[in-house]
């Protein structure tokens, strides 16, 4: 029964068949329920419930994009609840991001590890330590800055992000950055550099130099710390790398 018509109809076939029991088999009341089913009719076709599509989607759908949040806290609050940024290792924790919500300077990795997924915090792990080593050595604390990753859950094995991956959660990062409105970008491994810049240049034609990213901002793109520990002989050309981006830095809050 689609409309409250049908209930009132109902209700006629009901009487008329109580009526022909009660020539059978003697007198009994019926109440008249009309303005009950009309209220019922009216619960069942709210607005609030009903779309034009007829989907009986939620009115609120919409606030769950990641453009619809105005802070952090609530992109925090709609990336909880984002089927879309997980990977498919079960029972992941998200890991949104950490450091200063002001920061003028937004380190961006690649995907959560072991312990950062354990802990919810990007960077915690062995290359973790290395990157505040790195941060100490051109005068930066991890409360400087932000860092946050290209994926929001950890995937499988380590692995590199999927693109698929990459697609879906390029959004939500997207208006990070957004929000934070760094002016500088460290990205911090190929994967990151790549996917930020839309490329599959390898990091040697990346790095050593600023590339111009949206509403503004500088990017430069150098090593995973990660990759450090497996091969030492990068550290130089990264210590060149930051050393440039703290030059960078100073010129532009002199």
């Amino acid at each position: 029964m689609s409309d409250s018509s049908d209930y009132h109809n109902l209700i006629r076939t009901a009487k008329e068949f109580l009526r022909m029991e009660e020539e059978l088999y003697g007198r009994f009341h019926v109440p008249d329920i009309s303005n009950k089913i009309n209220d019922i009719s009216e619960n069942f076709s709210s607005p609030e419930l009903d779309t034009q599509d007829g989907t009986n989607a939620k009115p609120d759908s919409q606030s769950h994009l990641p453009e619809s949040a105005n802070t952090l806290d609530e992109l925090l609050d709609i990336c909880l609840i984002s089927d879309v940024l997980r990977t498919d290792l079960s029972g992941t924790r998200l890991v949104f991001g950490t450091g200063n919500p002001d920061a003028d300077l937004m380190l961006i990795g690649e995907a959560p590890g072991f312990q950062e997924d354990k802990q919810g915090e990007p960077f915690v792990g062995n290359a973790g330590q290395l990157l505040n080593k790195i941060l100490a050595a051109i005068s930066f604390e991890r409360k400087d800055v932000y860092i946050a990753n290209i994926l929001k859950h950890r995937p499988p094995n380590n692995r590199d992000p999927l693109p698929q991956e990459r697609d879906r959660s390029l959004p939500y990062l997207f208006r990070q950055i957004e929000l934070i409105k760094p002016k500088l970008i460290l990205c911090l491994g190929r994967v990151s550099a790549q996917t930020l810049l839309g490329t599959n240049e390898p990091m040697k034609k990346l790095r050593g130099r600023f590339h111009s990213f949206r509403d503004g901002i500088e990017l430069m793109a150098t090593f995973h710390p990660a990759a450090l520990l497996r091969n030492p002989a990068l550290k130089r050309d990264t210590w060149e790398d930051v050393q440039m981006l703290r030059k960078k830095y100073d010129e532009l809050f002199k």
